[in-house]
C-alpha cells in the first residue's frame, strides 16, 4: 500500500467524526443499500401471497415463506462467491461498486417487471449484489486503519450504525408507499434509495485512493476460461432444473438448505485434512463446529422475522395506531431501534465484565436459548382472531431477539477469526457466514409448518428446540473450551 493511503488513514480523519473521510462514503452506500434491501423485504412476503386484486400474484404462503427464506439464504452464500471475486479477480473496491449496480438492477426489476418473472430475475440480482457487497464494505472499512490506528474500533461503530438507520427506515418508507401506491412503487422507492447510494459513492470514490484496488491473490489469465465456463454452467443448470420442474417455488427453501450443508461440510473437511494446519489449529476448528450448529439454529429462528413474524403482523397483530392501521411491514423497523439502543449497552457491559464475562460458547448457548423462549412468548398471544394480538406484545418478543442477536452475533463472527487456522483465515469467515446462510433458508422451511389456525404448537415446538440446543451447547462448553486451545 502507498505511503501517500497510509498518510490518508491516519491524518484525513477530521472529515468525518474524527474518522478518515472515506469512511463517510462507505457508511453512505451501505445504509442507502440496507434501506433497499430491509424495505424490499419488509413487502416482499406479501406481495408474493396477497390476492391479485390486492397488487399481489396470489401464491400459496407455503411457497411464499419458502421463496423469502431461499432468498435469504441465498444472500449469504454469495457472501462466498462476493470475497472470491475480490481476491482472485477485481479487488474490494471494484466488486463493491459493481454488487451496487446490481443490487439497482434487481430492485428496478422487480419495480417493472410484471409477475414471477420480475420476482426471479430481481431476487437474483439483489442476492448477488447483497453477497458482494456485505462480503467486502467491511473488509474496507478496515483497509482505512493501520493495524495500531486507536479510531478503529470506533469507526466501526459508525459504520454499523449506518446498517441499523438504513434498517429502520427502510421498511417505514416502503411500507408507507404499498399501503398508498401499491407494491411496484415499494420496490421502485428501494431502487431509488440504492440510487441515491450510488451516486453518492461514485462521488466519493476518490476518497478511497486505490484502497482495495487490487486483487491479493489474482487468479491467472489462463485459468480465467475455465471459471466462465463453470459459471456459465451453473446457470444453465439451474435454469433446466426449473424449467423442467426439478426447482419449485414449494421445495426453493429446501434446495439451499441442501446446497448450504454439502458446502459447509465441504469447508470443514478441506480445513480439517489439510497439512497446512497444525494440531492446535485443528483442534480449534472442532470446536467449532457445536457453534456452526448452535449458530444455523438461531438464525433459523431469527431470519423468521421476514417469514413466520410477518404472517402474524399482517393477520394477527391489532396494527391500530391512533386509529390508523400502520403496514404490517413496519413492524421490520422495531429490531433495528431497539439495536441502536442496546448495542452500546452490551459492548459496555462486556467491556466492565472483563475476564468475568461469559465465554464464547455460553454467549452462544444463552442466544439459542433466548429466542427459544422469545417464540415461547408467542404462545400467550395465540389463538385469537385477526388483529387480536397487542402490538406491545409482539415488541417484546422482538426485543427478545434483540438480546439473542447481540448475545451471538457480534461474537460468532469475531470467533470464528480467533479459531481460524491462519492458511484458512478467509474460509472460517465464510464458514460463519454458512451458519446464516443455512439458518435464513431454514426459516423459509420452517415457516412453511406455522398455521394461523393451530399456532402454539409450532410455537411450542420451535421454541423447546431451540432452548434444548442451548442447553446442549450450555453442557458442552467445558469441552468446547479444552477444544479452543486458549481462545476466549
Amino acid at each position: 500500500m502507498s505511503s501517500t493511503v497510509e498518510q490518508d488513514k491516519t491524518e484525513s480523519g477530521a472529515g468525518f467524526f474524527g474518522q478518515p473521510f472515506a469512511l463517510a462514503n462507505l457508511f453512505g452506500v451501505e445504509m442507502w443499500e440496507r434501506f433497499s434491501f430491509y424495505g424490499m423485504q419488509g413487502i416482499l412476503l406479501y406481495y408474493l401471497y396477497y390476492q391479485t386484486s390486492e397488487g399481489g400474484l396470489g401464491l400459496d404462503k407455503g411457497a411464499a415463506v419458502s421463496i423469502v427464506g431461499a432468498y435469504g439464504g441465498t444472500v449469504y452464500l454469495s457472501t462466498v462467491l462476493g470475497a472470491w471475486v475480490a481476491d482472485r479477480i477485481l479487488g474490494s473496491e471494484r466488486t463493491l461498486f459493481y454488487s451496487a449496480c446490481l443490487i439497482m438492477l434487481g430492485h428496478i426489476s422487480l419495480a417493472l417487471l410484471p409477475g414471477l418473472a420480475g420476482v426471479g430475475v430481481g431476487l437474483v440480482l439483489i442476492a448477488v449484489g447483497s453477497g458482494g457487497l456485505k462480503a467486502n464494505a467491511t473488509s474496507l472499512v478496515g483497509d482505512l486503519y493501520s493495524a495500531d490506528d486507536e479510531r478503529r474500533d470506533a469507526g466501526f461503530s459508525i459504520f454499523y450504525m449506518g446498517i441499523n438507520v438504513g434498517g429502520l427506515i427502510g421498511p417505514l418508507l416502503t411500507g408507507w408507499a404499498q399501503k398508498n401506491w401499491g407494491f411496484h412503487v415499494g420496490f421502485a422507492l428501494a431502487a431509488f434509495g440504492m440510487a441515491l447510494g450510488l451516486i453518492q459513492y461514485t462521488l466519493g470514490r476518490k476518497h478511497l485512493r486505490g484502497i482495495g484496488a487490487a486483487a491479493p491473490n489474482p487468479l491467472p489469465q489462463a485459468a480465467r476460461p475455465k471459471v466462465v465456463a463453470i459459471a456459465i454452467a451453473a446457470v444453465v443448470a439451474v435454469l433446466a432444473s426449473t424449467l423442467s420442474g426439478v426447482i419449485t417455488a414449494d421445495n426453493l427453501s429446501d434446495i439451499v438448505v441442501t446446497l448450504t450443508i454439502v458446502a459447509a461440510v465441504a469447508y470443514f473437511a478441506v480445513i480439517l485434512t489439510s497439512r497446512r494446519i497444525t494440531r492446535v489449529e485443528r483442534s480449534r476448528v472442532f470446536a467449532f463446529i457445536p457453534m456452526f450448529v448452535a449458530s444455523a439454529a438461531f438464525w433459523s429462528l431469527f431470519q423468521q422475522q421476514f417469514t413466520m413474524v410477518a404472517l402474524f403482523a399482517d393477520s394477527r397483530l391489532d396494527r391500530n395506531l391512533f386509529g390508523w392501521d400502520f403496514p404490517p411491514s413496519w413492524v421490520q423497523s422495531i429490531n433495528p431501534v431497539f439495536i441502536i439502543i442496546f448495542a452500546g449497552v452490551f459492548a459496555t457491559m462486556w467491556t466492565r465484565l472483563g475476564s468475568r464475562q461469559p465465554s464464547s460458547p455460553i454467549k452462544f448457548a444463552l442466544g439459542t436459548a433466548v429466542m427459544g423462549i422469545a417464540f415461547l412468548c408467542f404462545i400467550p398471544m395465540s389463538g385469537g382472531g385477526p388483529n387480536s394480538a397487542p402490538l406491545l406484545g409482539l415488541a417484546g418478543i422482538l426485543l427478545l431477539f434483540t438480546f439473542a442477536e447481540l448475545l451471538l452475533s457480534p461474537v460468532g463472527l469475531s470467533l470464528s477469526t480467533k479459531l481460524a487456522p491462519a492458511a484458512f483465515h478467509t474460509q472460517m469467515v465464510a464458514l460463519f457466514f454458512l451458519s446464516v446462510a443455512l439458518g435464513s433458508s431454514l426459516a423459509g422451511t420452517l415457516s412453511r409448518f406455522y398455521d394461523e389456525n393451530n399456532e402454539v404448537p409450532y410455537f411450542a415446538a420451535v421454541g423447546l428446540a431451540s432452548i434444548t440446543i442451548g442447553a446442549i451447547l450450555a453442557a458442552l462448553s467445558p469441552w468446547i473450551r479444552r477444544l479452543m486451545r486458549g481462545v476466549q
